[in-house]
């Protein structure tokens, strides 16, 4: 079985991507690796298995890719939270602000029930604009956000701080 030190081997630094100045933590290597995605699945699913949990939210996209994985893994429900104008759909949506803009998610109206538990998605928590947006629109349509996992956390940004203290599972910490 792979170890956390073959995960933390497996994930690429991509400089000056998206833009001069910033390295990029590529995660496709262990989505490539069978063995190494199964054991990053495992391993979020540690994290959470003392909660009970009705639906897994995944953040546009990688987020699908871990949320889905999970939801399968653990027999709950999925739920895609996506960008404005994906989902074919009545939606619920969030604005937030990005560095250079604003930026809307969105999800289906009638995904959720009033009261379920949800775990929160995503491949990576950075700045946490998305995920303290996410949470908003979860929080608006009275979903219980028990948890937040993450595969990568980037530390050194300070993301967990706009979490409004809710629990967050990362894996690998930068």
């Amino acid at each position: 079985m792979p170890s956390l030190q073959d995960l933390l081997a497996s994930v690429r630094d991509v400089e000056d991507f998206p833009k001069p100045g910033i390295v990029f933590k590529d995660i496709t290597p262990i989505l490539a690796d069978p063995k190494l995605f199964k054991h990053a699945v495992h391993l979020m699913a540690e994290t959470v298995s003392e909660h009970k949990i009705d639906k897994i939210v995944g953040i546009e996209a990688r987020g699908f890719i871990f949320g889905a994985a999970l939801a399968h893994h653990l027999g709950v429900g999925f739920v895609p939270l996506r960008k404005k104008g994906k989902l074919p759909w009545k939606t619920h949506e969030e604005a937030y602000q990005l560095e250079y803009g604003e930026a809307v998610i969105e999800l289906h109206q009638d995904a959720l029930i009033e009261g379920e538990k949800v775990l929160l998605v995503d491949d990576l928590l950075a700045t946490g604009g998305t995920l303290s947006a996410a949470i908003k629109l979860l929080d608006r349509l009275h979903a219980k956000v028990i948890g937040i996992a993450v595969l990568v956390e980037l530390e050194f940004l300070n993301g967990r701080s706009k979490l409004n203290h809710h629990p967050l599972h990362s894996i690998l910490i930068y």
